[in-house]
């Protein structure tokens, strides 16, 4: 007999990083490790310490961001796009670095498969992002955030 939802039971979304083994705990452990990288990077360090006041808010901020992508927590309340979009220095040329560090520190701090799920969410959120930035500034995007307007999604 199907559960129904009562007030005791109420549902909850299951979020694509439990099937790979997630947790809060992982999640704290990459977007530590991460910006522990790239406030080290010659490149993005620079612009993420002007930038980010403070880091423990931040980090705690990246954390929410992240677990509400995969574990559909609903605890991120911000706008990524415009907080990217305005900072006018930013170009599609500094998601190589991003991406390859991240990249990087998945498959440092994770298990293989939630390594890969880490890795192909931060890649259409890198997309996404060079995408808003360009049409934003009315700038062509990046011949790589141009094919995700042509390609179909895959279903995640």
């Amino acid at each position: 007999m199907p559960m129904t939802e009562t007030p005791t039971t109420p549902s909850r979304r299951i979020g694509p990083g439990l099937a790979a083994g997630v947790d809060e705990a992982m999640i704290q452990r990459l977007v530590h490790a991460f910006y522990a990288k790239v406030r080290q990077d010659p490149t993005l360090g620079p612009i993420f310490n002007r930038e980010v006041a403070d880091w423990d808010e931040h980090l705690a901020k990246l954390c929410d961001f992240w677990s509400s992508v995969l574990l559909m927590s609903g605890r991120f309340k911000g706008q990524p796009m415009a907080a990217h979009a305005r900072l006018s220095d930013v170009t599609p040329a500094h998601f190589v670095p991003w991406l390859r560090l991240f990249h990087e520190t998945a498959g440092e701090v994770c298990p293989p498969e939630a390594a890969a799920l880490f890795r192909a969410k931060a890649d259409q959120i890198g997309e996404s992002l060079q995408l808003g930035i360009s049409v934003g500034r009315g700038e062509p995007p990046s011949p790589r955030a141009r094919r995700m307007l042509t390609l179909p999604r895959k279903p995640t």
